[in-house]
């Protein structure tokens, strides 16, 4: 393999810029040419596409957000459009892609192995920690002490008013960032879209916090379960508690990457060049017991529900009391 290239599709993750610096100097460092392509798969289609040096991902492993840029592009869903956007790869030679983004950018890159004997490999970059066949997804970690950043700061208002609060956070259908942030926030209780805890539940746990002498409490809620300013309402409505919520939003996002983050961006952009030149495709990287593994792109598709981790939730339920 001469040549191959490189983008980032989706919601951008901090960790994206680190991938794509360790997929490009481990490829130059290969004898392998490497191409940027920006916009994602919109930039693909526009020819959007430049030779990159190790000098042009100098500096950016600290930086969150994505150099490559990221665009959503529906129209890739027809043939036509992606036999438009490979001619583009084809020009320059490009033999092989990764893709560092969820699993709706995988979709993409499957569908460029299949039809146009493109070698594809993805990275998965996203902070709700959803990607099947990876322990964490590049960006999850920061997004994570963003959040307990935030929980910290508000517990402070929390306690000098004796206050309820109610903190939204990212998740629509993967509670893992609200379930962590639960953990190492201190949290009276945490509510996720794959455990849906009753209201009473929730009632009951900062009731109890309140008989031992607690004037506070904190919840941590997933946007997929509802949100903040729903579930404040229905506190009021149904018991009475008075309560503030606070949705973290796109501030989630950003910010830059963790050192836990920049280091398994790392990793995993040096295997996914690693398996290109081993003729592998089709797959997607990731890390499950600290060790680096890959799970073909068909398996993240057809898994129809997000892995939680069960001891976990335990925990949290047992630590709220």
């Amino acid at each position: 393999m001469k040549k191959i290239a490189v983008l980032t599709s989706g919601g951008d993750a901090p960790g994206m810029n680190a991938a794509a610096r360790a997929v490009v100097r481990t490829a130059i460092y290969n004898g392998i040419e490497v191409y940027g392509i920006y916009q994602g798969y919109k930039g693909m289609l526009e020819g959007n596409i430049k030779k990159l040096e190790v000098g042009d991902v100098g500096n950016i492993i600290n930086r969150g957000g994505t150099f490559l840029g990221s665009a959503r592009l529906p129209e890739f869903a027809d043939p036509e459009v992606r036999k438009e956007a490979i001619k583009n790869l084809e020009e320059i030679g490009i033999e092989g892609l990764v893709v560092i983004g969820g699993d709706g950018s995988y979709k993409g890159a499957t569908k460029l192995s299949q039809e146009m004997n493109i070698k594809t490999i993805g990275i998965p970059g996203t902070i709700d920690n959803d990607i099947y066949g990876t322990d964490f997804t590049i960006g999850f970690d920061t997004a994570l002490n963003t959040i307990i950043e935030s929980i910290d700061k508000i517990r402070d208002t929390a306690s000098s008013h004796d206050r309820v609060f109610v903190i939204e956070v990212m998740g629509r259908h993967a509670g893992d960032l609200a379930l962590f942030a639960g953990i190492a926030g201190g949290a009276e209780s945490v509510m996720i879209p794959e455990q849906k805890d009753t209201l009473e539940q929730v009632m009951e746990r900062v009731n109890n916090a309140e008989k031992r002498g607690k004037k506070h409490s904190i919840i941590v809620l997933a946007e997929g379960v509802m949100s903040g300013a729903e579930l404040s309402n229905k506190l009021k409505e149904q018991f009475g508690l008075e309560s503030r919520y606070t949705t973290l939003g796109h501030v989630q996002r950003g910010g830059s990457p963790s050192a836990m983050d920049r280091v398994l961006a790392s990793r995993l952009g040096n295997y996914a060049v690693d398996l290109l030149m081993e003729g592998i495709s089709g797959k997607a990287v990731g890390i499950r017991d600290n060790k680096l593994v890959t799970t073909d792109f068909e398996d993240i598709f057809n898994a129809t529900e997000h892995e939680i981790d069960l001891n976990l939730c335990e925990v949290s339920k047992q630590l709220g009391i």
